[in-house]
């Protein structure tokens, strides 16, 4: 038999050396594919809760469609939250509460880039309208304790850009009246 002495020997450094090529080769498409697949998943949670966060406002002003009585308590709220009967006042500060809570939820949401620049910019235009109202004002001097203090800085800062209330400047709030006592 014929034995070729030009042939280098086969050597633990050659086989080590193909094994972490072989490794790459096949490594480095499982780490782009998990990388795809966790961006994807991302993409999934964040879109999850951004729907969750819609869903929880729309519940909520459904509650002001579905009850002519709390949307009167509400529209006579914003005006003056001092000239609402207690239990109005009850009723306008627990809806209140959620509603700046639902809208806390959105700050921190668009804070860890969960909603975008412009769903944030339309969720802080309908605050800014609302908040304007001087009976909303009245209401967070009585309850800006119950709430963050970051949330509390952005409720301030809007408060302190004067806008002039318009959210609701063509309802003719002067026609909602008060509720039905036992006098009357």
């Amino acid at each position: 038999m014929f034995l070729r002495n030009d042939l280098l020997p086969m050597n633990w450094e050659i086989l080590a050396a193909l094994g972490q090529l072989a490794a790459v080769f096949v490594g480095i498409p499982s780490l782009i594919y998990l990388a795809v697949q966790i961006r994807e998943q991302t993409k999934e949670r964040r879109q999850s809760a951004v729907n969750v966060l819609t869903a929880q406002w729309g519940d909520l002003t459904c509650a002001l469609y579905d009850s002519a009585e709390l949307s009167a308590i509400f529209l006579r709220g914003v005006q003056s939250f001092a000239d609402l009967d207690p239990v109005s006042k009850l009723r306008f500060s627990a809806f209140f509460n959620t509603f700046l809570n639902h809208f806390e939820a959105m700050y921190f949401a668009h804070n860890e880039g969960l909603l975008t620049a412009s769903a944030w910019g339309k969720i802080e235009r309908t605050m800014s309208d609302v908040i304007a109202y001087h009976g909303v004002q009245e209401w967070w001097k009585t309850r800006r304790h119950w709430h963050t203090e970051e949330l509390g800085r952005v409720v301030d800062a809007i408060i302190a850009q004067g806008d002039e209330p318009k959210a609701y400047s063509t309802y003719n709030l002067s026609e909602i009246v008060g509720p039905k006592t036992g006098n009357e």
